[in-house]
């Protein structure tokens, strides 16, 4: 009877030591692409260990990744960026699609809204001025920009008349302190800036589909992808468009 009383208060006292070890997890480092942070910083809190957060945009983030950066998880704003990861052998899992997004054309505040988007009403729209939106060939918002101008035979005429950003947040940025008077950026960065307006959203059926792939680069980075996946309403709230 005394051992097995023994026994058993050496189990619960094991067990009052190894309970806040084992609620806490592995630190880990997230990249992700800019256009993430707001909800991304959130689930990151939500982590039980230590979370450090690097965004930029997709192609810089997946450059990184292939030259050594030392990340164990990915979010990237582009499947084509992933799988580019995936080929070169970066990955220790197969990727999830966590969220979507929508494209929309921006202004400042109380700018008349657009009941359609032609080359000849963004051309006058713009003056003098400049379209702000990612880089067409490494971005993925511009990706989908180009793809939508080139729908509504607007590419042409208009491509020297943008303002390519390094990632989608600096074309954001770039209209709402006024330094262009139109942007190309995703609803979930036109909700997060109260300092401009969605003039136009661009059917979804004129771009490639906007997917955000999370990918674990190291086994710590695993149970996150888990953590994130449960996590998944906090991008619904900030604007981002969930998948089934």
């Amino acid at each position: 009877m005394k051992t097995a009383r023994w026994i058993k208060g050496l189990t619960m006292a094991v067990s009052l030591l190894l309970g806040p070890l084992q609620a806490t997890a592995d630190p880990i480092t997230i990249f992700a692409a800019a256009s993430l942070q707001g909800p991304l910083d959130e689930v990151a809190a939500a982590w039980p260990g230590a979370a450090t957060l690097s965004y930029a945009g997709s192609g810089t983030i997946a450059r990184q990744i292939s030259l050594g950066a030392p990340a164990d998880v990915v979010m990237l704003a582009s499947p084509e960026w992933m799988e580019w990861l995936a080929d070169r052998g970066h990955l220790v899992g197969a990727p999830v699609n966590v969220t979507s997004n929508q494209l929309v054309l921006i202004g400042p505040p109380g700018a008349t809204q657009f009941p359609s988007v032609d080359m000849e009403n963004l051309r006058a729209r713009l003056g003098d001025g400049r379209l702000a939106m990612g880089h067409h060939q490494a971005v993925p918002a511009g990706v989908y920009g180009a793809a939508w101008l080139r729908s509504i035979s607007a590419w042409e005429d208009l491509r020297p008349r943008l303002a390519e950003t390094e990632n989608v947040r600096a074309a954001l940025a770039l209209v709402s302190r006024g330094e262009a008077p139109l942007g190309l950026v995703y609803a979930s960065d036109a909700q997060a800036d109260g300092t401009v307006e969605v003039l136009y959203s661009v059917p979804p059926d004129m771009h490639p589909p906007i997917l955000y792939p999370a990918a674990a680069v190291t086994s710590q980075g695993a149970a996150f992808i888990d953590h994130l996946m449960a996590q998944r309403d906090r991008f619904a709230t900030a604007g981002f468009k969930s998948l089934p």
